[in-house]
């Protein structure tokens, strides 16, 4: 069996080839998750620039904790606001090889409930 970090880098891989044949030219949502914080942009891939993007750490004080569900669900109101603003309401969503469980899942639950669609 391959060890965590190849298994990592084939699943990363895999979702980002299905995330580039299904945009359509639509936007991506990329989510990173460090140790510490959490990042998320909106990226159009087409013209190669960052729409809008949001993160746990420009939060400053605002932060509502730190590594759990609430603070995920801060950064994933703050990019659907945010997207909103520049005019994207649909986009791709890419997990960035993640598993789609805990506070990813949290993330994009709350850009969902913001008003963003996926």
């Amino acid at each position: 069996m391959k060890d965590k970090w190849t298994r990592f880098e084939f699943r990363k891989e895999r979702t980002r080839s299905k995330i580039r044949e299904a945009a359509h030219g639509l936007p991506r949502l990329s989510v990173h998750r460090s140790s510490k914080y959490f990042y998320a942009q909106v990226i159009d891939d087409v013209k190669g620039v960052t729409l809008a993007s949001a993160s746990s750490q420009a939060a400053g004080d605002k932060r509502v904790s730190r590594k759990n569900l609430e603070d995920a669900k801060a950064v994933g109101k703050m990019i659907a606001e945010k997207a909103l603003k520049a005019g994207v309401t649909q986009v791709v969503f890419d997990r960035g090889g993640q598993v789609y469980a805990g506070r990813i899942k949290a993330l994009a639950d709350a850009a969902r409930a913001a008003g963003l669609k996926f």
